[in-house]
């Protein structure tokens, strides 16, 4: 009681404390959050030289992307793209303020009639384009916005125009940019002299060659001086953009061999009938299994993974790897259990047909507001579109002749330009099943009307060719799945890991357990994909985070179940390349370089006999070289030194010259000219043209390499 006494007594001072601790803690959270003191998230995603890219507009753009590539794309791959296009668009917009270049309206309206000009909405009486339609479908389009209006029977509104109009403003400017850029290329006679020369001018040889194998390396190894000057001498080669290296031990949820045996058990049952308890008659009811029973598709949809598809396929659908079980199997019989792509399968042939191997026809489609595909022009309702067709099936019952005459009402573009002709077609070959019914279930002849998603069809069926054995299966199928017992364990299997690699070395461990460690290095800061894990965003972030330090470890949640546990083993910075690592890049050409300065002091010899005498080589020949392919026979691709073999006249000897594989002393043996020609013009305008069609790239990487770019993409994906 005294101490509640006393507690009562000081009651204020602990609310004050405590709302002193509050306060602070929202005055943290509002340093740190908060833009209004310096602080707080960026609300930009970049900045190319000063040109804000707004986060929540480059948000959107991914979103609609994202919509427009479906599931196939991957998030990075889709933030990469808008990212590519925004940084384009800053780069020339920025081009085209700085030279002060502008796509005019008349421009823009000249770019509008080449992509829109044979739109109904822009042609005037005479069907010409009209500037003034065009004017006032824009002026409409903005005075409904944000409604939509239609462009060609697609749904169009203000914003997704002025988008448009924007891309075709960026476009222009590029092209202007480039062309200007273009004008100034050039190639000159001499230049294309000289291109002629090396395709033409033959030259003959002698030279020895002192390999660089000769020399063991043992005596040449690079010391840590070495390495530094040659970085120093070759900076831009070795200039590394920031990178993080990981080691890491993956923990599946795999199936055991006892989950397996369970599903394969459990599979096993539902073959067979079986006896229940009904409480409602209180007497056993035999239930029958999959072997027996007769209603399949319910079946499959109370037990099976796999909803029953009741429709006949061909041989070629059939799983490679189970071709001749399934499709040899008599009526109701059963193949398996089998393993499939992660599950037990029990595969029952339901029926078999022969079925033509392809059809032709040719049809008539009358579409309806709703079907697939039907664009804004659509009016028909359904029972309207129907009426249409069994009209249309009057007319051509009557006279054949006139289904030609009728192809004005059909929709289906493509086939009205072959007469409606729908050329020969297989059963699987991706058509409305209704439509695919009715051409391989009826004879040669037939002609009716049949309804699908995109409206209804009148059918003739022209020809038909062969015969195929179809088949129809029901797969009974249950996931292998790990079981609760597997899941634990792999749990505590990871769980005792980290633990163990708190007091001792991750790699150490990891043997110990045998477990497979794998290594990572070189990963960038906007990657996706870890090789081994595959797309794991979060442990590329968790090794570039600021607060993650070298030896770092982290378990991580895998999105197909179980666990990756991973240690950050390597921090590089943007900079120079770190001497470990450069030693391992330049300790080639260093090695090459010193045994290139001991050759080069012990070979005294003015002439290819000495030199060949003193270095216990052979005087080597090379016929019919030509400079624009540097090859020395039994040698390999020695640029350097064919190309200063033909500066020399004939009967001329080289000092000696390193190469890629060893030290060189050449001498011309005969050089033939190339032919004389009146003018060289034309390897000058190819040279330009060569430069010419480079110029997309080459310029654009040249903007590019110079812009002043920000990249906070790390920050927000």
């Amino acid at each position: 009681m005294a101490i509640l006494n006393k507690i009562r007594q000081r009651s204020m001072v602990l609310i004050i404390v405590i709302a002193m601790a509050l306060f602070s803690f929202v005055l943290t959270d509002l340093f740190k959050n908060s833009s209004l003191f310096g602080g707080g998230p960026s609300t930009t995603i970049g900045e190319i030289n000063g040109i804000k890219i707004s986060q929540v507009d480059f948000a959107q753009q991914v979103e609609n992307r994202q919509r427009q590539m479906g599931p196939n794309s991957s998030t990075f791959q889709i933030i990469n793209a808008v990212w590519d296009q925004e940084l384009r668009s800053a780069i020339f917009q920025s081009i085209g303020e700085e030279l002060d270049m502008q796509v005019g309206r008349k421009e823009l309206i000249d770019l509008i009639k080449q992509s829109l000009g044979g739109y109904d909405e822009f042609l005037d009486d005479a069907g010409n384009f009209s500037e003034a339609k065009l004017n006032g479908f824009i002026a409409n389009l903005k005075q409904i916005s944000p409604e939509f209006s239609f462009l060609g029977g697609s749904p169009i509104d203000y914003k997704s125009w002025t988008a448009f109009e924007k891309n075709l403003t960026q476009g222009a400017l590029q092209t202007n940019y480039f062309n200007l850029v273009a004008s100034g290329l050039f190639a000159t006679l001499n230049e294309g002299k000289v291109a002629h020369q090396a395709e033409n001018e033959v030259a003959d040889l002698k030279f020895v060659q002192i390999p660089f194998s000769s020399i063991p390396d043992s005596l040449v190894e690079p010391t840590n001086d070495d390495v530094k000057s040659f970085v120093k001498m070759h900076e831009k080669e070795y200039t590394v953009d920031a990178s993080r290296g990981l080691q890491f031990v993956v923990f599946n949820e795999t199936p055991s061999k006892s989950d397996e045996d369970q599903v394969k058990s459990k599979l096993d049952e539902l073959l067979e009938n079986r006896v229940v308890y009904n409480q409602t008659t209180q007497s056993q009811d035999t239930v029958l299994g999959f072997k027996n029973t007769t209603e399949v598709a319910g079946f499959l949809a109370t037990n099976s993974a796999f909803a029953y598809n009741d429709q006949f396929i061909v041989k070629s659908e059939l799983p490679i790897n189970l071709v001749d079980s399934l499709y040899n199997l008599g009526k109701n019989d059963i193949y398996g259990p089998y393993i499939q792509e992660g599950y037990y399968v029990a595969t029952k042939l339901i029926d078999v047909t022969q079925k033509p191997d392809s059809v032709k026809v040719r049809h008539i489609l009358i579409p309806f507001v709703g079907g697939q595909r039907a664009d804004a022009s659509v009016t028909k309702t359904e029972a309207q579109a129907k009426a249409t067709a069994d009209s249309i099936l009057g007319v051509i019952k009557t006279k054949k002749a006139k289904f030609t005459d009728l192809l004005s009402l059909s929709s289906d573009v493509v086939s009205n330009e072959k007469e409606g002709v729908i050329d020969w077609f297989a059963y699987n070959a991706g058509m409305a099943e209704e439509f695919k019914d009715f051409s391989f279930d009826n004879s040669k002849g037939s002609i009716d009307v049949v309804r699908t998603d995109f409206g209804y069809h009148v059918i003739e069926i022209l020809d038909q060719t062969g015969s195929q054995k179809l088949i129809k299966l029901a797969n009974l199928a249950l996931p292998i799945e790990p079981s609760e017992e597997t899941i634990d364990s792999v749990f505590n299997a990871t769980s005792k890991f980290e633990i163990a690699i708190e007091k001792q070395d991750f790699a150490k461990v990891a043997k110990d357990n045998s477990y497979t460690l794998r290594p990572v290095s070189g990963l960038r800061i906007l990657d996706e994909s870890i090789p081994g894990l595959g797309i794991q965003r979060s442990v590329v972030k968790w090794a570039f985070d600021k607060e993650t330090e070298l030896g770092s470890v982290r378990r991580f949640n895998l999105s197909t179940g179980g666990y990756v546990v991973a240690q950050l083993t390597e921090i590089t910075e943007e900079g120079l390349m770190s001497l470990d690592k450069a030693i391992v890049r330049a300790r080639g050409q260093i090695m090459k370089n010193k045994k290139a300065e001991i050759i080069r002091k012990r070979a005294l010899a003015t002439n290819l006999e000495g030199l060949a005498a003193a270095e216990g080589q052979t005087v080597k020949t090379a016929t019919q070289l030509k400079m624009n392919n540097p090859l020395l026979g039994g040698v390999g691709r020695e640029p350097k030194i064919v190309g200063a073999a033909f500066a020399l006249k004939d009967g001329e000897t080289t000092s000696l010259l390193q190469g890629e594989n060893g030290m060189y002393m050449v001498q011309m043996v005969k050089k033939t000219p190339a032919p004389v020609l009146e003018s060289y013009l034309s390897y000058a305008t190819r040279i330009r043209q060569t430069r010419v069609g480079n110029i997309n790239t080459e310029a654009f990487n040249a903007l590019k390499a110079a812009a002043d770019i920000q990249d906070n993409r790390s920050d927000f994906y």
